[in-house]
């Protein structure tokens, strides 16, 4: 039975969280401050629920404590609606978010997405002080908002690389369709399958224009999209 740490200072919430979690089959640990959270943390722990808006330290700053101490998946749950700083999450350690008020069944299905999956470093470096990406040939900053393969410019739209950001972030993560609707188009009225399908297609087809023997992202049936290996 996997077991989750709740970081959340709201008691209801925290215990509509722990009722819900023990209803499904998983053990819960309570917590309701940023430093109890990290007292908290230990081996036993398999995933962590965090809230953002924290007494003391807030969310944001002990998601790396939090890693440090036992690398497991972190979900950060939050009111946030600016796609940046959504995105920002992950380059925190973050490996999914849920924001609220969510549906208790989209955070379920992430909870077991995230503990099938795990977690993976963030294949990132500083270059010059500019944030890049790289992933086999590509080669993605986000500060000139430009992507090369194999050493080729590639012109993107803002979806298409918002896109490749969010799954470059962490390689090995399934992306669902729902997180991807929410970091991506911020859950746009225009955001629908069938747009995510056009896009994946055209940041394919411009991919292996660049790179014809190498696939980049592979689909995850029913669930989302990922980095092939």
């Amino acid at each position: 039975m996997s077991t989750i740490l709740i970081i959340e200072d709201d008691p209801d919430i925290n215990d509509m969280l722990r009722l819900l979690l023990r209803q499904n089959g998983y053990g819960t640990v309570s917590a309701y401050s940023g430093t109890e959270g990290l007292l908290a943390h230990g081996d036993n722990i398999d995933l962590i629920l965090l809230d953002l808006m924290l007494p003391g330290k807030s969310g944001e700053e002990v998601i790396a404590d939090l890693k440090q101490k036992h690398n497991v998946p972190v979900i950060v749950t939050s009111a946030i609606h600016d796609v940046s700083k959504k995105v920002g999450l992950f380059s925190l350690g973050a490996d999914d978010y849920v924001t609220k008020p969510f549906h208790n069944e989209e955070l379920l299905a992430r909870i077991s997405a995230r503990l099938r999956t795990g977690t993976t470093p963030v294949q990132s470096e500083e270059v010059n002080g500019t944030n890049v990406l790289s992933y086999k040939n590509v080669v993605l900053d986000s500060e000139s908002f430009s992507v090369t393969c194999c050493g080729r410019e590639v012109e993107l739209s803002k979806h298409e690389f918002l896109l490749l950001r969010l799954l470059m972030e962490k390689p090995q993560r399934t992306c669902t369709k729902s997180l991807i609707y929410d970091t991506v188009w911020d859950y746009e009225t225009s955001a629908d399958d069938n747009t995510l399908n056009v896009h994946i297609s055209k940041l394919r087809k411009k991919l292996k224009e660049c790179d014809p023997d190498t696939d980049y992202i592979e689909t995850v049936w029913g669930i989302g999209y990922r980095l092939k290996k």
